[in-house]
Order: structure tokens, then C-alpha cells, then sequence
């Protein structure tokens, strides 16, 4: 392969196709050169033959592993053939095309393997600068699926792709206050099995206009493996240095040939087993009631929430394309996860009059019990050239399920007829995606290149359910408090920590939505590229909503080129958003999340939710400053107006009148979702690599990159009346804490990768900017805490023992690092369960060691 890419410079545009099969038959149909994976390189037109590969492609796996860093600097193997470039993206390529007017980061599986972590966005936060997935998502439901960050914004402003097709959302609404996934709802890339994984895309400009308006960060692109022969088998076991989170987790893959014109069959699977983590302080306080003997000798280490939870995860995936023949092909990708997930929740003491005594002598911890079921499924058919066009139909579902139980704890107006177990309820969201995408190129007189001309349509359905909990789980039962200082009085009802989704707050919501969009990709020079696109989508209950984008490219030289983009984007409410319901009890009321369109939340002012509108605008540069070094920067502003997020968490006895009166009592504190702020980012992105080959020391990868995003509110939307009359605002400044600096604005990548014969090695120095930590909505400004910049050290050490079987072990937190502690305020307003900032981009749960082995077959 190596040597065809070279004697390939000397073949003819015809001898290169025949060598490409049905890929080229469809490109000389058209006079062009078009098909899958079509990009540029250095000037020239590339069709890749092979796609982009790394140590886990079969064409390398025959190889020693040390070799793959020396295919290219972009990972792939290709044949370059003399002829004019055709610009713009083909619908018969999951993977979007670098060297363009949009900005496109790409890392491959082997460089995801090499972080040493299991799940993707946790890689993926080692590998770029611009992405902060927290590994401790928050509180409750905020830590049952993982997320992540683009550029400092919210988890569910980046949208995310699987080959190209956009991906369904979470059901999960994190709806608990405190943290980076605060009031989002984004889609779970992590449900896809790593193994499944060819490369990964991060696209920051344009991707509104490529792949869909509610782009507003950029978009991240999941490309599978399309492999036709061998496989792997991965097995990796990890703990933390405190000694517990043991995890053990397992994923292969393998392709098959399907036909005779290149057709593939591509299955995955990956399981994961994580125990817990604790890193909770000592209850404070007594937990008897006073005077009890008891407080003197009972151990106050009782407390389990602060730490990873204990999960069991089974994903698996399936990619296949069939070619019918030379001209079109079937194809199918498909994907399946499982979680079961047990999340300790907030400690009750025996002095807590939630606590049935006689049930729970020693107080409970209550907890959360959570299954998660999600599959997606995409079918579709590509026709390489009808009607003088490449044409991709297809019909895309997703459906992702929650179930939710809360185990040990009570409903203390039941008594000693109180279950210990209690059903709270469903959360169910779909996505029915159907269109077509087709790529048309034109050929001009008086352009210098083709022009590529992409357009498409689809329809697509949402759908969200929230399903009731038991009845003992939001009855009253009418029994008093059965002993204590307060017996005779009432408690609050429901089942303590999670209280049920009541009949009431149970609702089934729908959207049917309408997109249609165009991009134009062309040369106005030799040199000189503009793309032209926009979206004009129409949601059946909120209009109608147009935008575009402008980007423009010039290659100075073949090693620098300068790019603009000019885009807008709409990002409409989920409907999870409009209609997700939960309640937390305390001794003697509840909080509550209301579904904004319910007369819960109307009579505190709530009004129906806008989608928000964005604007960006970029520049940036791309430059080869020597053979083997590469250089990428880019400047970027970010303004959202009516952006999205929960209000102030509202509380008094009037705000519990208020709810009373409308059917929902014992609720003193309430929020829900709104469109409060009007935000603006601004930013900038450095990301360097350079490849030494030094002979007898080995080769040497220097990967450098750097992010800073800093988000204001640049305006606050009018607070309702009904909240203006209570004294209460819509968005404090605890909110704008949340918002604004839960995550580090700024972090800083330095990595180096070596090779030598059969030993490697992986040293990476991140560094994590200042943070806010906002512990609970009560606490005032001088009672936050402020975290400092933190450096954090990640090592792995390799050795192949064959060519095709290889072993590793590392750390994540080399040096054992842990946040600085919480100030006393914060921590005393969580019982002093918390001792660290539970945003910490890196965990508070110190290293994290690991042993690895691959197999390739």
C-alpha cells in the first residue's frame, strides 16, 4: 500500500480508479473523481482506499505498531492522484472532510486507546483542550449519564453524531443543582461501544450548516469501523489508588466481507463493571436524638454520596453497507446499550423525622436503583450516481428508556405499613429521523474547480414520556410521626429522597419537525474556497426558524491557509425540557422540578419556553511549519440569545400557597425551565503536533493544545410579575454561577507519545483552570468556593510481546492529586457529605492506576 501511494503520482486519473473497484466506476460515470472519503491533501486529491487508519486497522495490524505514527500526520493511507480537487463533502462519506473552510479536529481509535480510558468522552477530554467531561456529573440524576463540554457551553448545545446521523437524546434530564450538566439534556455518546470507534470528529465552525442548526458549539461526529476482515479484543482492569472503584472492562470487534464489490459487516461489544467511589466526610453533628448514649460511640462515617457510582454497562453496535451494485448499496447501523446503575443518595440520621425508626434504627441511606435501555437504528440506501446525482435515503430511530426505583428509605406518613421499596417512575424519549442527502457536482466554465452542491431533507418526530411512579410513593398516608420530640406532628409524604412522579405530572409530548438545507462548496480561485449553507426548519409548536452559514478558505501556500466562518444557528427546547417532573423530600417539605407548560409552574410565572438564537463568528489559520510539524489556531465569539436553562430555585411559604392551591402541597422551594440570559463566549484554540524520528532513541509525537472560553451574560430577561410581587428573581446570581463558571474557562494539553521497536510510552501534563463551586442555592457569594488551577499528570508504559498482541499499564493522576478542599460553608450545606468540589473537571477521587492487554486478529 505504501508503495502504490507513491507510484501512484505517476498513473493516470483511469488506472487509479480501476485500482479503487466501484468507488472509481461510480467517479468515471460522473467525469469526476467522487466517492467515499473523498478529501484533500496538500493540493491534491485523495481517495482513500483504505479508511482512516491506525493500530487497530487491519491493514496495520500485520505491521509493527510503532510504523503507525509514520503513515501520515493525518492517520490514513491514501492515493494521491494528479487531477483538480472537488471540494465541498460526498453523502457516501460518513466523515467530514479536513483542509476545508470548517474547522475539523480528528483523533483516531488508537489515539482514544492510548488515554487509557474506556469511555469516549472521558478520552476525548484528554485528547482536545476544548472538551471538560467531568467524571463526577453531579448529584442524583446529574450522574447517571456521562457528558461533556465544547468550548465552555452547555452539554446539549454541541450536537452529537454517529457516522455522520445525528444522534437521539437522553431521556435524563439533569435537572440537580451544582455542576457542569446542570439543566441539560444532550445525547449519550457513550452508549457506543469504544471498540466500534474508527475515529472521532470534532467539528467547531461550520457544523451548523453541515449538520444541523442546533449546532451552536460545533458538532462531534462518531465515524464506526467499516472493517471487512480480523478484529480485536481489549480487556483492561483499573482502581484508584484509595483502593476501591475497581473496574474491569472488556470490548471486541469484528468485520466480515459482505459480496464481492467491497461490502463489510462490522460488530462491536463492550461491557463494564465499575464499583463505587467514597470520598464523603463524617456526618456532622449527633445522630441520635440528644442524650442518647448512643452519640458517643456510633461511627459518623455513614455517608456515601460523594463518588462514582456503581454501574454495569453492556453496549453493542453493528455497521454494514452491501453494494447491490457498482452503483448503489444498502446500509445499516445499529446500536444497543444497557445500564444498570445504584447511586447512593443523602444520608437521614435516626434523629431525622423522615426516618421510620422502627424500619431504619440506624438511620438510611437511601438508594437510587436506575435502569437504562437504549437502542438506535439507521437504515438506508446510497446511490453513486442517479440523475447525475449521489443520493443517501434513509430512516434513523432512537428510543432511550429510564426506569427508576429508590430502595432502602420509607414514606414516613405510612408508618410501619411503609415499604422500604418504592417504583418512582419513567422517563422515555424517541426520535424518528427520515430524509435524503444528495451531493451534486457541477461543472463550470468559469470556476476553477467544480462545484459541489449538497442539499437534503427530513422529517423527524420526537417523542417524551414521563410515566407515574406507585402510589406509595406520593400518597399520604395520614400517619403521624411515631415518636421523637415531634411525634403527632406530620411529616412530609413520599418516599424519602425520591419522591414519585404523581398521575398528575405523567404527560406524553410530541414534536414533529421539518429541515430542509442546502450548502454550496466552491473555488473562486485556484486557492481561494467559500461555502455557503443554511437550514430553514419548522417545528409544529414553535414557527418556523431560517439560518445560515458563510465560510471562506484561502491556501496561501500548500503549508498555510487562513479560514473565516460566519454562522447562526436555532437550538429549540427538548421536549424532556418542557415536560421532565421530580421532587426531593425533606423532614418537613419538598423541592420540585415542574414541567414548565404545567399549572404548577404557570402560577409562579412560568411561560412557554423559545428556542434559543446564535450567532458566531471565527478565524483561524492553518500552517505546516515544518515538514513534520503542524500547527492550528483559531479565534471565536459565541452570542445566545433566550438561552436555556432552569430558573432560581424559588422558595417561601407564599411560593408553597401558591402550589398548594394549584394541587401540588408541601413543596416550599420549586424551579423550572426558562429562557432567562442572554450569554456571549469568547474564545481561542492553539492545538500543535510535531513528529521527531530520531533512528536508535525511537520517534516522538509532541502534541500541544490549549483552550480558553470565556462566557458573560450579557443580558437578563424581564423576571414575571408573579415572581416581581414575592420579592423572587428568575436568574440570581447562583444561577449565573452555574452557568457561567462551573467548568474551567481555560486548559492546557501537553502531551508526548514515543516508540521504540516493541516498547512505547505516553506522558501527558494537563493543566485545569480556576473554577466556582455553589454548593446549595442558600449560600451567599462569600460563602463559595473558589478553586485554583490544578495540574494533573497522566503516564502509560507499553510493550508489544508480538505483533499482534500488546500490554500496558498507567495512571490518570499520576501524582495522586485531589482539588482543594471545599470551604466550611459549602461543605455544612451539604452535611459535610461533599469535602471537594464535585465539578472538579478531574474527579475528586485521586489517581487512578490501570493494566491493559490487546489482541489483534
Amino acid at each position: 500500500m505504501f508503495a502504490l501511494k507513491y507510484l501512484s503520482r505517476s498513473l493516470s486519473l483511469s488506472t487509479a480508479c480501476l485500482l479503487t473497484t466501484s468507488l472509481c466506476h461510480a467517479a468515471l460515470a460522473q467525469g469526476t473523481l467522487q466517492g467515499r472519503d473523498v478529501t484533500s491533501s496538500s493540493g491534491k486529491k485523495t481517495v482513500h482506499v483504505a479508511h482512516p487508519v491506525d493500530a487497530s486497522s487491519r491493514s496495520v495490524k500485520k505491521t509493527d505498531r510503532r510504523k503507525v505514527t509514520q503513515v501520515s500526520a493525518k492517520d490514513t493511507e491514501s492515493i494521491a492522484v494528479r487531477g483538480t480537487q472537488v471540494p465541498g463533502e460526498s453523502v457516501f462519506s460518513p466523515s467530514t472532510r479536513e483542509h476545508s473552510t470548517a474547522q475539523v479536529f480528528r483523533y483516531s481509535s488508537q489515539q482514544l486507546k492510548e488515554t487509557g480510558q474506556t469511555n469516549i468522552l472521558a478520552a476525548l477530554s484528554q485528547l482536545s483542550a476544548a472538551v471538560t467531561s467531568s467524571p463526577f456529573g453531579g448529584m442524583g440524576s446529574n450522574g447517571f449519564n456521562k457528558t461533556m463540554q465544547l468550548r465552555n457551553l452547555g452539554a446539549d448545545q454541541t450536537l452529537m453524531l454517529v457516522n455522520g446521523k445525528r444522534r437521539h437524546v437522553d431521556a435524563n434530564f439533569n435537572y440537580y443543582q451544582a455542576g457542569p450538566n446542570y439543566g441539560t439534556d444532550p445525547a449519550d455518546l457513550s452508549l457506543i461501544p469504544v471498540s466500534a470507534i474508527d475515529h472521532v470528529e470534532i467539528i467547531t465552525e461550520g457544523a451548523s450548516a453541515l449538520y444541523g442548526q442546533d449546532a451552536e458549539a460545533g458538532a462531534v461526529n462518531i465515524v464506526l469501523k467499516k472493517d471487512n476482515k480480523g478484529g480485536s479484543i481489549n480487556l483492561q482492569n483499573s482502581g484508584f489508588y484509595a483502593g476501591d472503584g475497581q473496574s474491569f472492562d472488556g470490548n471486541a470487534d469484528y468485520g466480515f466481507a459482505l459480496g464481492h464489490r467491497g461490502g463489510y459487516l462490522n460488530v462491536a461489544a463492550q461491557i463494564n463493571n465499575q464499583l463505587s467511589t467514597n470520598r464523603s466526610g463524617e456526618y456532622p453533628g449527633n445522630l441520635y436524638f440528644e442524650g442518647d448514649p448512643r452519640n458517643d460511640t456510633a461511627s459518623k462515617d455513614v455517608q456515601r454520596l460523594a463518588g462514582n457510582i456503581r454501574m454495569l454497562l453492556e453496549t453493542a453496535s453493528v455497521n454494514m453497507a452491501y453494494p447491490v451494485t457498482d452503483n448503489w448499496e444498502v446500509y445499516n447501523t445499529s446500536t444497543f446499550a444497557h445500564k444498570d446503575i445504584i447511586a447512593p443518595e443523602t444520608y437521614r440520621a435516626p434523629s431525622n423525622d423522615n426516618v421510620v425508626r422502627a424500619l431504619h434504627p440506624n438511620g438510611m441511606e437511601p438508594m437510587w436503583h436506575a435502569e437504562e435501555w437504549d437502542f438506535q437504528v439507521n437504515n438506508g440506501i446510497r446511490a453513486h450516481s442517479f440523475l447525475g446525482m449521489q443520493w443517501d435515503f434513509f430512516v434513523n430511530y432512537g428510543r432511550n428508556q429510564q426506569i427508576n426505583h429508590i430502595v432502602d428509605t420509607d414514606n414516613p406518613t405510612m408508618g410501619l405499613d411503609s415499604p422500604t421499596s418504592f417504583y418512582t417512575g419513567q422517563f422515555v424519549s424517541t426520535e424518528l429521523d427520515a430524509g435524503f442527502n444528495s451531493t451534486k457536482i457541477i461543472k463550470t466554465s468559469f470556476l476553477p474547480r467544480p462545484v459541489n452542491l449538497s442539499y437534503g431533507f427530513d422529517y423527524r418526530f420526537d417523542t417524551y414520556q414521563v410515566g407515574k411512579g406507585d402510589e406509595a410513593s406520593v400518597e399520604n398516608g395520614g400517619v403521624p410521626i411515631l415518636d421523637g420530640p415531634n411525634a403527632g406532628k406530620m411529616a412530609s409524604a413520599g418516599a424519602v429522597d425520591k419522591f414519585g412522579i404523581p398521575a398528575a405530572a405523567g404527560s406524553i409530548l410530541n414534536r414533529g419537525i421539518f429541515d430542509g438545507h442546502i450548502n454550496l462548496d466552491f473555488y473562486v480561485t485556484p486557492k481561494w474556497e467559500w461555502t455557503l449553507g443554511g437550514h430553514a426548519v419548522s417545528y409544529d409548536d414553535l414557527g418556523v426558524h431560517p439560518t445560515g452559514s458563510v465560510g471562506t478558505r484561502y491556501n496561501v501556500t500548500k503549508n498555510l491557509a487562513f479560514r473565516g466562518n460566519v454562522n447562526t444557528g436555532y437550538r429549540a427546547p427538548t421536549l424532556a425540557e418542557e415536560g421532565f417532573f421530580a421532587e426531593t423530600t425533606f423532614p418537613t417539605y419538598r423541592t420540585a422540578q415542574l414541567p414548565v407548560n404545567s399549572n404548577w409552574a404557570k402560577v409562579l410565572g412560568a411561560t412557554k419556553l423559545r428556542g434559543e438564537q446564535s450567532r458566531s463568528y471565527s478565524i483561524g489559520v492553518d500552517a505546516t511549519l515544518l515538514p513534520n510539524w503542524t500547527l492550528t489556531a483559531n479565534l471565536y465569539r459565541i452570542s445566545i440569545n433566550d438561552r436555556l436553562y432552569n430558573s432560581t430555585q424559588f422558595g417561601g411559604t407564599e411560593v408553597e400557597s401558591l402550589l398548594s392551591a394549584a394541587g401540588l402541597p408541601n413543596v416550599l422551594y420549586a424551579a423550572y425551565y426558562g429562557n432567562p440570559v442572554n450569554t456571549v463566549t469568547n474564545g481561542g484554540d492553539v492545538t500543535t503536533a510535531y513528529h521527531l524520528k530520531t533512528g536508535h532513541l525511537g520517534d516522538f509525537d509532541f502534541r500541544f493544545s490549549l483552550n480558553i472560553a470565556d462566557s458573560e451574560i450579557s443580558h437578563h430577561n424581564a423576571t414575571p410579575a408573579t415572581l416581581q410581587q414575592l420579592g423572587l428573581s428568575s436568574f440570581n446570581r447562583t444561577n449565573a454561577e452555574y452557568l457561567l463558571h462551573s467548568s474551567p474557562k481555560n486548559i492546557e494539553n501537553l502531551t508526548v507519545v514515543w516508540h521504540r521497536g516493541p516498547f512505547s510510552a505516553r506522558v501527558q501534563e494537563q493543566r485545569f483552570g480556576s473554577y466556582t463551586w455553589v454548593a446549595a442555592p442558600s449560600l451567599t457569594q462569600a460563602q463559595w468556593t473558589y478553586a485554583k488551577p490544578s495540574y494533573i499528570t497522566n503516564l502509560e508504559l507499553g510493550y508489544d510481546i508480538t505483533k499482534r498482541w500488546h500490554i500496558a499499564g498507567g495512571a490518570f493522576n499520576l501524582g495522586n492529586h485531589y482539588p482543594g478542599k471545599a470551604n466550611a460553608a459549602s461543605r455544612a450545606a451539604l452535611q459535610n457529605a461533599f469535602i471537594y468540589p464535585n465539578n472538579s473537571p478531574y474527579g475528586f477521587s485521586g489517581g487512578m492506576y490501570y493494566v491493559k492487554t490487546a489482541f489483534q486478529f
